[in-house]
């Protein structure tokens, strides 16, 4: 079987010894599912319609059961699970309409074998010197040039010298949002464990359909297009510095009663607290003017928020966007209460009213959000996707593969009872100095 080997240094490491690392890899092999699915097409509805990026996730594991059988129970285990998600082992295609939508041909998604000549600790420690080493645990078509030729799904299992093996994840965000993706490999790793589903899919996505007519009642904010006055622009042609910011339980307990000093807030949220500080500490730290409009945006889950409720294990996009919007003036100049007010305000926005109301915006529009003067906030804090357990116990580490996007910052849950959040986001390398100041003046 043909192999492919990806050389990359590593220098004085473990023991100071220079080795070369190097990972082989298989032949990509297609998954099928294990019974005959449904065929045809298959309904994709505006909240997943912008948002067609793939997402990388890594799921690294390591039990006294070494990883001789790790690649069989987790393909076996695949070909099962996909009988209950089976649009997964179809591929996009586009409607008459120009939407996105799901051709089920069954063909299943391309899973890779391999194996790298070091430790699973000593691939860990080079990526905290460079994230993108970690690209290599995951499987991508090569040429692929649109999201057509790539993949709805691939997946990637490497086999560490030390026993250890990663599980590499590369799914179309279409498909699903963060709390879908966590269920779906969790209900894998039951079906390797061979258990039933904790939480069956519900794939039925006609329930988020634009109404007929739509109705916009909502400015959706979210969607505005900013003028950069401050010339930011200017700044990204510096070279992009990458940055992890600790925040352990104490530092948030300090931040929480700073943002309550000024007795405008009666309570707040680790998530508001922490977005509010990263949101004003990025404005100073690229020198927007006072004038300089500012947007923030994040997800919020609507699955309990619509009316009706989504149903348990919907499975699509049930996050909706919402924004807060002000003048970096205004978001310097006033106490870190302003920001996370403005945080909680946009956290209230989200209701079944709304939600719709962006939904009809996009089925008018055909837009997506603008980025411009805009900061993205992705937090994992709350999704399970630790439990995944095929057999060898929960993961010794997960997280999303690669370094966020210039206008993204990334919440990461860290320590063993995930009670810390990682920050992780790029910027200038200038603006990033100011940034760590602002960050440890807390």
């Amino acid at each position: 079987m043909k192999q492919d080997f990806l050389p990359r240094k590593m220098e004085n490491y473990g023991n100071g010894i220079k080795s070369e690392l190097e990972f082989k890899s298989e032949e990509p092999t297609r998954v099928l599912p294990a019974q005959e699915t449904e065929k045809g097409v298959y309904f994709l509805c505006n909240l997943d319609q912008n948002i067609a990026v793939i997402m990388k996730t890594i799921y690294l594991y390591k039990s006294d059961k070494g990883n001789e059988n790790a690649a069989k129970v987790i393909k076996e285990s695949l070909s099962k699970v996909l009988v209950h998600y089976y649009p997964l082992a179809g591929r996009l295609a586009l409607s008459s309409d120009k939407k996105l939508i799901v051709d089920c041909t069954g063909e299943g998604p391309f899973f890779v074998e391999a194996d790298v000549n070091c430790s699973m600790l000593e691939l860990l420690g080079l990526a905290s010197v460079d994230p993108m080493v970690l690209n290599n645990l995951i499987y991508e078509v090569p040429d692929a040039k649109n999201i057509f030729e790539t993949p709805i799904l691939t997946i990637k299992v490497t086999k560490f010298q030390c026993g250890a093996f990663a599980v590499g994840m590369a799914m179309n965000h279409c498909m699903a949002d963060g709390k879908s993706a966590a269920e779906f490999v969790n209900s894998w790793g039951e079906t390797a464990r061979e258990l039933p589903l904790t939480i069956p899919p519900y794939l039925d996505r006609t329930i988020l359909k634009a109404r007929d007519p739509p109705r916009v009642e909502f400015p959706q904010k979210e969607f505005l297009d900013i003028k950069d006055i401050s010339n930011t622009g200017d700044l990204y042609l510096e070279e992009i510095a990458y940055g992890a910011f600790a925040f352990d339980p104490e530092k948030i307990g300090r931040m929480k009663n700073k943002a309550l000093e000024s007795g405008s807030l009666d309570k707040c949220s680790t998530f508001e607290v922490l977005s509010a500080l990263v949101w004003r500490s990025r404005c100073k730290a690229l020198k927007m003017q006072p004038d300089q409009m500012t947007k923030l945006l994040f997800a919020a889950d609507g699955r309990s928020r619509f009316d009706p409720v989504l149903p348990k294990g919907f499975f699509g996009n049930g996050m909706v966007l919402t924004v807060a919007l002000c003048k970096a003036g205004d978001l310097l100049e006033n106490p870190l209460s302003f920001a996370v007010e403005l945080v909680q305000n946009a956290v209230k926005l989200v209701t079944d009213s709304y939600m719709r109301s962006a939904i009809d915006y996009i089925e008018i529009n055909r837009t997506r959000p603008s980025m411009n003067g805009t900061l993205l906030i992705t937090a994992w804090s709350k999704l399970s996707f630790h439990t995944t357990d095929f057999g060898w116990g929960e993961t010794i580490y997960t997280g999303p593969v690669g370094v966020p996007g210039k206008e993204v910052a990334v919440f990461l849950p860290h320590g063993a009872d995930r009670s810390s959040i990682n920050v992780h986001l790029g910027m200038p390398a200038s603006a990033m100095k100011v940034f760590e100041d602002e960050i440890k003046d807390i």
